[in-house]
């Protein structure tokens, strides 16, 4: 009995998300329509894009990333620097180091995927899909 009401449901579900996205298709909603249908009065408009809110988020966080990282970097050169022949400390400065470049790294590679999905999901930008 069980497995019936399962099976009743998965295909109500299936049949209503059928439905929903024709509906969409149908009127032109993409990501950006649902967006603006979403958007609050004193929100800006331009949500995805070059301008847009999450791009100017995706800036000034990747920045600060970079800057600490940097830092991180010179610190980790101090250290090596000065750790005097101790071998846990320069241990512990290449570690600085090298954790540092991997979080460089790791912001860099978030920055392309963010880019790459806003890019994909927009129409209009050359991207993969047109939503």
């Amino acid at each position: 009995m069980n497995t019936i009401l399962a099976k009743m449901t998965a295909i109500s579900a299936s049949i209503a998300t059928w439905l929903f996205v024709g509906v969409a298709q149908a009127s032109g909603l993409g990501v950006q329509g649902g967006a603006n249908a979403a958007r609050g009065a004193d929100q800006p408009i331009d949500l995805f894009g070059v301008g847009g809110t999450f791009s100017t988020i995706t800036n000034v966080l990747l920045f600060i990333v970079g800057a600490i990282a940097v830092i991180m970097i010179v610190i980790g050169g101090l250290r090596y620097v000065t750790s005097g022949g101790n071998q846990n400390a320069v241990t512990a400065a290449k570690n600085t180091i090298l954790y540092a470049i991997i979080g460089i790294i790791v912001a860099i590679l978030a920055y392309a995927v963010i880019n790459f999905v806003l890019g994909s999901l927009l129409p209009g930008n050359g991207g993969g899909t047109s939503v």
